[in-house]
């Protein structure tokens, strides 16, 4: 009886210690639940999408059928320099536009859905939507497999791979279904596209790309506590409030295995890419220091590249004259477009 009343202590014992292991883990996933209202309504896109009975454009949608008008209209440059945010609690993904020296905010589009929960992606296979400070170059221009004409966000960058991260070829695509991708409708996918391939063939080389949780503010920060990220959600602030403050993407490097950023000044170089302080290669394990190679088609340009002016730039004429040539350009595109069978152009 001695030895059963033992045993039944024993297991209270194990069980309780049980508990009290689970609870910070429970803690961390209700702050997650708060601060992620999306997580049923895009579990119900997604569904909605396999059952064939998805509706579309999405609420909130800009007008993806007049791409060109809209950006008309914002007093905004089919070509110019890209800049974009993705907030996955509030499922949106911002496009900002540089015009004079700046950028101004073009079109939010809702993301149809993405996989996993708050917080960044830590390995591959964990089907889980990244986090942090990326860019997008020409090479990543993804036109292989399933999903062609979709953008690869560049996971895992120098900070991911000095953390020890694994993972790849994670793409924004069209759809509305993903394994640790953004998922958007087709024609907001293409629009994307379309608006990516037209900064870089004029001259953009690196399109910043800043992943959040959430809207990075005091307070949304305050709601999620001391929890595992804290420190890592900190540093991405940072970058938030900087942009927030110049609407210029910061300067971002990776020091100490942590993301450190600089404000940029306007009229300054391209923010470029992420890099990594000097002396740090070491701290990226050897198997890691490569991003890993993409199974990728060669891009396939949307749009032709401008060729360089034949007058002198100086001259307001000769402005007016590039304009005037660049405007026909995007009609020629669209026109080209149109008239292809059984194709409609993303961009008009």
């Amino acid at each position: 009886m001695a030895r059963s009343g033992g045993a039944l202590v024993v297991s209270l014992s194990v069980i309780a210690a049980a508990v009290a292991a689970c609870a910070p883990a429970h803690a961390e996933q209700r702050a997650e639940q708060r601060l992620d209202p999306s997580a049923a309504d895009r579990q119900a896109r997604r569904d909605a999408a396999h059952a064939g009975r998805l509706a579309t454009p999405l609420p909130g949608t800009p007008d993806t059928a007049r791409p060109l008008t809209r950006l008309r209209a914002a007093g905004l440059r089919f070509g110019a320099p890209l800049m974009i945010r993705i907030f996955k609690a509030e499922s949106e993904f911002e496009v900002w536009v540089g015009k004079t020296g700046t950028f101004v905010h073009f079109a939010t589009y809702p993301v149809c859905y993405w996989s996993g929960t708050l917080g960044p992606k830590l390995r591959e296979g964990d089907r889980q939507t990244p986090e942090g400070f990326y860019t997008l170059t020409e090479e990543q221009l993804h036109n292989g497999g399933r999903w062609r004409r979709s953008l690869n966000l560049g996971y895992p960058n120098v900070f991911d791979r000095a953390n020890g991260r694994t993972g790849s070829a994670i793409l924004v695509h069209g759809g509305c279904d993903s394994s640790g991708c953004f998922a958007m409708t087709n024609p907001v996918s293409a629009e994307l596209y379309d608006l990516v391939v037209g900064a870089f063939r004029g001259g953009q080389q690196h399109i910043p790309v800043h992943v959040f949780p959430f809207r990075m503010t005091d307070a949304n920060l305050a709601a999620e506590g001391d929890g595992r990220w804290q420190g890592f959600w900190d540093d991405l602030k940072t970058g938030y409030d900087s942009f927030e403050r110049t609407h210029l993407p910061p300067h971002v490097s990776v020091c100490a295995r942590r993301y450190q950023i600089r404000d940029a000044m306007r009229g300054g170089s391209d923010a470029g890419g992420v890099e990594l302080c000097p002396g740090d290669i070491d701290m990226i394990p050897s198997h890691l220091r490569q991003a890993p190679a993409e199974k990728a088609t060669a891009p396939q340009a949307s749009v032709a590249p401008s060729p360089p002016p034949r007058c002198a730039t100086a001259r307001a004429s000769c402005r007016k004259w590039v304009a005037l040539r660049d405007r026909r350009a995007a009609s020629r595109f669209v026109a080209r477009h149109n008239a292809s069978p059984g194709k409609r152009s993303a961009v008009r």
